[in-house]
């Protein structure tokens, strides 16, 4: 199903997905690079205080409003006329990857809520390896956008 009076705003749309995926995964990239840096401080030192402060405005300013744009605009390119070719199979490995992505923020959020009330969720080694899934989701989904391999 494709919604016809989509077309002519195709170049906006795909634009403001941009757009919003690159915020999206500004904020991706850096929250868990701030649980990292979070969790080598004392529980109630002032800089403690200070990344609850950060985490918290980076996901609720930031992160939320990009990552709910990310979907809007990304629903209306699939519903724009000739914007998807549904019989090509990249773009189910492209919206499994957004799925995995969508699935990995939402656990950043509940580490977040975990981190305010000074607890201190998984390790720190191993917040440096969930730091690395967005970048190896992304580049499956960029490579998944451009090179459309299958």
């Amino acid at each position: 199903m494709t919604l016809d009076f989509l077309a002519p705003f195709y170049l906006w749309t795909k634009s403001l997905h941009l757009i919003a995926v690159i915020a999206w995964m500004a904020g991706l990239f850096y929250l868990p690079r701030l649980f990292i840096y979070h969790f080598q401080v004392p529980v109630g030192d002032a800089r403690s205080e200070l990344f609850k402060v950060m985490e918290r405005r980076l996901l609720k300013a930031i992160m939320n409003p990009a990552m709910i744009a990310t979907w809007v605009f990304g629903l209306a390119l699939i519903l724009t006329p000739g914007a998807v070719d549904w019989t090509a199979g990249w773009w189910h490995l492209k919206l499994t990857s957004v799925l995995l992505m969508s699935g990995f923020h939402g656990m950043l959020g509940a580490a977040r809520k975990r981190f305010e009330a000074d607890g201190r969720p998984r390790t720190e080694r191993a917040w440096r390896f969930w730091n690395e899934v967005p970048t190896l989701l992304l580049i499956v989904i960029v490579i998944m956008v451009i090179v459309k391999p299958f």
